[in-house]
């Protein structure tokens, strides 16, 4: 294979923006061939703006089904990612799925079972990933050359959407439509960030505040507290409503601090390691001195062009994947954490309980009072209710 016929399920915001970015050449070595939705409008929007050299359909499982693709990005509703995850695998077909790659554990472990079994490429849309600023951090401190971790901070509260764009879509904002708030669309890519440069951690107590600022049934405002294996603490601050917001992530680290704020890696570099300096010193008040650099790197964050570019030569060439869809359950994990923290008041230890997760999630769709038309989550591979 030379070329990666590529199928695009739910061409809406997303799916669109990949659509284009295909038709336009920008990802050397992958066509578009198909598109589905279930909406005529957006397939009517397709043809206008990409031509009839590709095939339409109305639903994700013809789509898969029709032998045109090698392969299918999944740009759908949350609830629907993991489902044609595991159907287009099924089928033989190499799979992108947008984040998060679903909205609870348990059946993100069938996905996982279902990819590492058919030997396809499976892959997730953390284009975040690709980012020159966080690369660097994970560079840093996967190097320990600052030492152990000591504690991490995300301030990151630049999400501000109103009540207009929560009235947008009747998914949007519901249990049963989007699985959350905050947690589950914006900050999927945060929280991947997060234990992929920082590791996972072992247990985590939050506040997930639900319509606290919108008139809305899902968490808009978290504060999260977690601790790591090797005693180091974090903390992870987000909301919709802040405005301005902040977005600064800060590492501590027994041999100085990171900070990623305003687009810029500072490292606050100690002359002395803190332990050695807390044990020896003899005067008191004081500390090491240290000193502060502008960390440089090489600028380059490829977005969603440089996932869809490594997603085909994944496939063309073995070429290793930048995000493999089956690490988007660790982020999940911590998502999931958070809210069966906040729900049942307990201190959450990993890894969670997915049935009891389910179960919570379930209640609160079922007892919805905002939209009664999602249903009820079901507990089995690949199935839900909407």
């Amino acid at each position: 294979m030379d070329n990666v016929k590529i199928g695009i399920i739910g061409i809406g915001g997303m799916g669109g923006n990949h659509a284009e970015n295909i038709f336009a050449k920008n990802i050397q070595g992958m066509t578009l061939t198909a598109v589905a939705d279930i909406n005529p409008e957006r397939l009517t929007w397709a043809k206008d703006k990409f031509g009839n050299d590709f095939a339409c359909f109305e639903s994700g499982s013809e789509l898969i089904k029709s032998g045109l693709v090698d392969a299918v990005i999944i740009a759908t509703p949350h609830y629907f990612h993991p489902v044609f995850s595991i159907e287009g695998l099924q089928n033989g077909l190499h799979v992108l799925t947008e984040k998060p790659v679903g909205v609870y554990t348990k059946q993100i472990t069938e996905v996982n079972k279902t990819a590492e079994k058919s030997g396809l490429v499976y892959c997730a849309m953390f284009n975040q990933r690709t980012h020159h600023l966080y690369r660097k951090m994970r560079e840093i401190v996967q190097s320990k050359e600052l030492g152990e971790m000591k504690r991490s901070n995300w301030i990151i509260t630049d999400w501000y959407r109103s009540q207009s764009y929560y009235d947008s879509g009747s998914w949007r904002a519901t249990w049963g439509g989007e699985g959350g708030g905050v947690l589950l669309n914006q900050c999927p890519h945060n929280l991947d960030l997060w234990q992929w440069i920082c590791g996972m951690p072992k247990k985590v107590t939050a506040f997930c505040h639900e319509g606290k600022w919108h008139d809305i049934e899902v968490e808009d405002d978290v504060t999260a507290y977690v601790e790591y294996e090797n005693g180091a603490t974090g903390v992870f601050v987000t909301s919709t409503a802040d405005c301005p917001g902040t977005n600064r992530f800060e590492i501590m680290f027994d041999k100085g601090k990171l900070v990623c704020e305003n687009d810029e890696l500072t490292l606050y570099k100690l002359t002395q390691s803190e332990r050695e300096f807390n044990k020896t010193y003899k005067d008191g008040f004081g500390q090491p001195e240290h000193e502060i650099i502008k960390v440089e790197t090489d600028g380059i964050a490829l977005h969603h062009t440089g996932i869809l570019q490594n997603f085909a030569n994944a496939i063309l060439n073995n070429e290793p994947l930048i995000a493999n869809g089956t690490e988007g359950i660790l982020g999940l994990s911590i998502s999931n954490a958070m809210h069966l923290s906040s729900w049942t008041g307990k201190m959450v230890k990993f890894p969670i309980d997915h049935d009891l997760f389910l179960s919570e999630l379930n209640k609160r769709i079922e007892n919805s009072t905002v939209k009664k038309a999602q249903g009820s989550v079901m507990d089995v591979s690949g199935t839900f209710g909407v």
